[in-house]
This record gives C-alpha cells, structure tokens and sequence, in this order.
C-alpha cells in the first residue's frame, strides 16, 4: 500500500486546478508547448498539452508529452507532433537535468506521438514503437504531416515525418537509474499499437490514448470497443496504479480515468444496443442521447461520431 502522503500529494497537487478548456489560451506562450512541464512525482514530468483538437494556438501540442529522470539517464514518452515541439520538450528537460536522452517511447502511431521523431534521431537518441503503431504511422504519416503544415504553418518547419528506428510486440522492461521500467502493449484499445509505460516500484503508468478523463475519448473506425473494455479489465486496471498520466489532460488516478473511459464505452455500448434493439438505424444513431458526458472537452467534435462507429461495430456482433 502507497502513503497516504504520497496519495494526498498528488490529490492536493491537481484539487486546484480547473479542466482543461478548448477556450483557454496557450499556458506558455514563450514556447511552442502549450504547457510548461511539471513534476507529477519525483523525477517524473509532462508537459499537459491541451484537450482541443490542434490548432495554430496550441501549435499541436494537444497529447502529453512526459519524461522520467532516472538517475542514469531520460526517457521521454512521446515525440510530439513537430520537430519544433521535440526540440522545445528538449530544452525544458536541459533545464532540470544534465542527464542525456537515452530513449522515446511513443505511446501509439499518431502524428502528435511520432511526428516529431526526426528530431530525437537527429540527436542520436534511438525512438521505440510497438510494431503496429508503427505500421500505422507509416500508412498514415503522409496526412498527418499535411495536416500539420495546414495548421501550424511557419511551426511545422523542420518535420520530417521518419518511422521509430526501435519496434518491439508485447513488452520491454530496462532498468535505468532508479527506475524499473516497463513499455507494455497490454492488448486493442483506442488505437493499433497503444502503448503504456509502467513504473512498478512508483505506481504511476503514463497510460497514454487507453485512459481519458478530461476530454471526450475519440473511437476510430475500426476501434473494437468491446476489446478496449476487455484490455481495460483484463490488463490495464489490474496494474494498480496509484497514480494515471492520461494521453490528454491532467495527471490523476484509475477511479477517475475508469468513470470517463472504461464507464463510457460500456455505458454507449448499452445505449446503442438498446437502440438496435428499438429498430434503430445508422442514421438516427448519431443522435443517441449523450448528455451525460457533455462536460468532457471536444464532445461536440466527438459524441456524434462516436455513437455512429459503435453501431456499424455493434450492428454484426
């Protein structure tokens, strides 16, 4: 069992802090990030990007990008979504520490995890993705950069979109410094190849797109929904983190990450049954009531959808 000191720590440390808004401006406007790093528990960082889709403002810098300062060197979790972006992760982590990079994880195969991959190669540090994640960046690196270039403009100068130089399948477990740590596949999710990244001995797991609490959790097509809540109940929760670094929003614990994602999709999977079982069709299932979760940032760009791709999942099961 963790303290009950360490557990009101990291309570305290996020009570006062309000959700994270599409309205709210970027929080650091002297760098391309949208948010200075801050320390979640010692040595482990992340730099909370904002839950709005990318924008100019927030310069696509809407994932969090963390890192761990081991003692022997750091591991920083995520690319980010330009070269510009890697770069300026890099001088804030050159400010809290001498230790060198010595590996980036990417937490899945989408631009904001791995566009910014050609800057960590440049400086020599090897980029590790699961196998899948890295099949899909490589189908779909070419529009995400586009994509990029549209909205951040004079920001994207300098990506290029490359593939990791590292792909592992199930797990890959390092010790380095003070920290044993684990890159685990755990099973389907959110997106091929989603990636989450242990430390046992600390209880924390920077969980990447397998965990959202703030914003709405986007479903893909070709998202297997009932998978995820399998992966979520089976492997992820099982875990028993004490503390949750999300792929988006503020770091916080399992109880809440459960409500806003696990909750969610077993609570739209029985709306949306309920609505085949009525005789329901495709068109009429966008408008599934949601408003419970209209709180959640980018609901309005994500409920409708959402709804539409259970029931193509859910009309053959």
């Amino acid at each position: 069992m963790k303290p009950i000191s360490a557990i009101c720590a990291v309570a305290c440390l996020w009570a006062g802090v309000a959700l994270a808004s599409e309205d709210i401006p970027d929080k650091y406007p002297q760098s391309v990030l949208y948010n200075k790093p801050v320390e979640v528990i010692p040595n482990v960082w992340t730099s909370i990007g904002a839950t709005a889709p990318p924008t100019y403002e927030n310069s696509g810098h809407n994932n969090n990008l963390s890192f761990i300062i081991t003692g022997e060197g750091v591991v920083v979790v995520n690319s980010g979504a330009s070269y510009q972006i890697a770069q300026a992760l890099h001088e804030e982590i050159r400010i809290r520490t001498d230790q060198d990079v010595m590996l980036v994880v990417a937490e899945n195969g989408q631009g904001h995890a791995m566009l910014g991959n050609n800057y960590w190669i440049d400086q020599g540090v090897p980029v590790l993705a699961h196998v899948d994640a890295a099949a899909e960046f490589e189908k779909d690196s070419g529009q995400a950069f586009a994509s990029l270039q549209n909205y951040a403009r004079e920001k994207s100068e300098g990506t290029v979109p490359m593939q990791p130089t590292e792909t592992f399948e199930d797990r890959v477990e390092l010790t380095m410094g003070d920290f044993r740590i684990e890159v685990l596949h755990l099973g389907p999710a959110h997106s091929p190849g989603d990636t989450q990244v242990w430390l046992p001995e600390q209880s924390l797991v920077i969980a990447g797109d397998i965990a959202f609490h703030e914003r709405m959790p986007p479903i893909f097509e070709g998202t297997c929904t009932s998978c995820w809540i399998d992966t979520w109940e089976n492997a992820f929760e099982p875990l028993g983190a004490t503390y949750v670094i999300p792929g988006h929003g503020h770091p916080t614990n399992m109880a809440q990450v459960r409500r806003y994602t696990h909750d969610y999709l077993v609570w739209l999977r029985a709306r949306i049954a309920e609505h085949i079982d009525e005789g329901g069709d495709l068109t009429t299932a966008y408008y599934v009531d949601q408003s419970p979760y209209i709180q959640l940032d980018t609901f309005e760009e994500l409920a409708t959808r959402n709804a539409g791709v259970v029931f193509a999942e859910m009309e053959w099961e």
